[in-house]
């Protein structure tokens, strides 16, 4: 260990070394990110404002908005300005901080989906128990536990990975900080944390998946019973696309953090990072407001109304 140098700062990968496709993928990613964030935005300001959207659907629709926001706040802006200003580096300390927030989001993300799918499943299900099993305290409960829940995951994972020593390398294959491109360059013994987030894999992210898809299929299983076919067809099209983003944050998270580690760059590694840190965030917007008559009805009456008190 005394012929290593321990790292001071990180490099993170680019998405092309020639200068015109940096420029434009920066671009590219500013766009993203500038949508989703209007997207998520517009829609906490819908539900905050709308009285009539204040049911606990809503609500934890306005909590997942709102932590798509701050998900995609975290690694976007500062790979689009890298990209556009050709730096790479970010501090230790950065770096931990980014990786504590990546992992608290997404945990929160994923749980708060499952939370969701209930409340799905008990309003089609079980429409005459939904006020009461679904009540206003039980719906702050259970938004509470999520957070605090995922502070003390992404606790523990940041602070097992960072007493390693990374001495190897300070070139993290990721255009963000990541604990499996951590664990890459660490000189430690990293079997532990291998061993750790695979665990938590199995038990938090295949558990909550196998809950989310046992609701779906007990909701599909209800609608198919529906005597009008466009109440059915309205039923398919918002659940369809939800658990398609679902499956599409879970699996591709789920190859990223469980997949053998490798000491060779891999672009495949970050396109699928993109598909659980940027797209859900980027189009669960486009699922719960276009797709959402509520929802565009009160966009519709926040419009007129901004108009009415322009003039």
């Amino acid at each position: 260990m005394s012929n290593f140098t321990t790292a001071t700062e990180f490099l993170l990968m680019e998405f092309s070394d020639i200068r015109e496709l940096q420029i434009f993928y920066s671009f590219l990613l500013f766009l993203i990110y500038s949508a989703g964030l209007m997207g998520n935005l517009l829609i906490v300001i819908i539900t905050t404002f709308d009285r009539k959207l204040h049911t606990p659907m809503y609500f934890f629709l306005r909590n997942l908005a709102m932590l798509d926001a701050c998900y995609l706040s975290i690694t976007v802006p500062q790979a689009s300005i890298n990209s556009l200003v050709n730096n790479r580096t970010i501090s230790v300390t950065g770096c931990a901080a980014q990786v504590f927030l990546v992992i608290f989001l997404a945990y929160v993300e994923v749980t708060l989906l499952t939370v969701m799918a209930r409340d799905r499943y008990v309003a089609i299900c079980h429409p005459l128990h939904y006020p009461v099993i679904m009540s206003p305290r039980v719906c702050l409960q259970m938004t509470l536990t999520c957070l605090l829940t995922g502070l003390v995951y992404a606790g523990f994972h940041t602070g097992y990975t960072f007493r390693l020593s990374f001495c190897q390398s300070n070139v993290v294959h990721q255009f963000f900080c990541d604990i499996p491109s951590l664990l890459r360059i660490s000189c430690t013994d990293t079997f532990s944390n291998k061993l750790s987030l695979i665990v938590c894999e199995l038990v938090i992210g295949a558990g909550c998946y196998a809950f989310i898809t046992a609701s779906y299929v007990r909701i599909f299983s209800t609608v198919l019973k529906f005597p009008v076919k466009e109440d059915q067809k309205k039923a398919f099209s918002t659940c369809i696309p939800h658990i398609s983003v679902v499956s599409l944050f879970l699996i591709s998270g789920a190859y990223v953090y469980a997949q053998p580690p490798s000491d060779s760059e891999s672009l495949k590694d970050i396109i699928l990072s993109v598909f659980y840190t940027v797209i859900p965030p980027f189009l669960n917007p486009i699922i719960y407001s276009l797709r959402n008559k509520q929802i565009k009805d009160a966009m519709v009456l926040l419009m007129k109304k901004t108009i009415f008190i322009k003039k």
